[in-house]
């Protein structure tokens, strides 16, 4: 028997399943993974999820990204910026001022309070709009505090300038064009609310349009969110939110 050429020709062989094969050539092409790329996949999908709940938790507590979905606040927002509104600006004491861009909840003010929806639609779209991927509720406005609690706010004086306390206010932050309100008013603000107007005027649903409604167009310094501070995003735009104060008036009768 010739045993070296037995050996050469099971050399030549292809080794029995299981016997000198990669792990690839047992499975093919589409193999499962192994117990390590498994591991692997968990822990990303587990960084991926405490991330997201982490952001979460920030945007519910301290900053939140908020997508400007109108031109109501133009020049200084425009469509698409996503601004972070400082939730802790009102946190500890401090009120808000007049001159603050400010992210409120208007229901009750703005809109009419309105029957609860779909509980885990909501739940999804809520967590969207806190990272700002999404739309914001259709409950949330941007605006500017032109008056807070105590104030005379009148519109407008011979000059076409609205005066708060009988002082005119001077707003760099109006859209070039626009008149700083073509609807007469005069309103005392109450306590514990704020009267709240867009700087692109002509284009803006504020204060000014629920006059006649209950609340009559104020919003309650509860209600608001938080303090626009910042633009985060388009990169090109990246920065603090230019902002004037609305007024050097004395405050009368509430917070300055």
């Amino acid at each position: 028997m010739d045993t070296e050429a037995e050996l050469t020709q099971r050399g030549h062989s292809s080794p029995e399943t299981g016997e000198g094969r990669p792990r690839s050539a047992l499975w093919g092409r589409g193999a499962l993974p192994g117990w390590r790329d498994f591991l692997t996949l968990r822990g990303a999908a587990v960084l991926g999820v405490l991330c997201t709940c982490f952001l979460l938790l920030l945007s519910n507590f301290v900053v939140q990204p908020f997508l400007i979905p109108s031109r109501s606040m133009e020049p200084t927002l425009r469509v698409g910026d996503r601004v972070l509104v400082n939730k802790l600006a009102y946190r500890f004491g401090e009120q808000p001022r007049r001159g603050d861009v400010v992210v409120f909840d208007g229901t009750g003010s703005f809109v009419r309070e309105s029957a609860e929806g779909n509980p885990i639609g909501e739940a999804l779209h809520g967590a969207a709009a806190a990272l700002g991927i999404g739309e914001p509720s259709e409950t949330d406005f941007v605006k500017r505090v032109v008056g807070v609690g105590g104030d005379d706010v009148v519109c407008c004086d011979a000059g076409g300038r609205i005066k708060v306390n009988g002082v005119p206010v001077e707003e760099p932050y109006l859209y070039p064009g626009d008149a700083p309100s073509k609807v007469p008013f005069r309103i005392v603000v109450p306590l514990g609310t704020l009267w709240v107007m867009g700087d692109h005027r002509s284009q803006s649903r504020d204060s000014r349009d629920h006059l006649g409604e209950p609340g009559g167009g104020m919003v309650p310094v509860e209600k608001v969110i938080g303090r626009a501070d910042r633009i985060g995003w388009p990169v090109s735009r990246w920065g603090p939110i230019p902002g004037a104060p609305a007024s050097a008036a004395p405050s009368g009768g509430g917070h300055g």
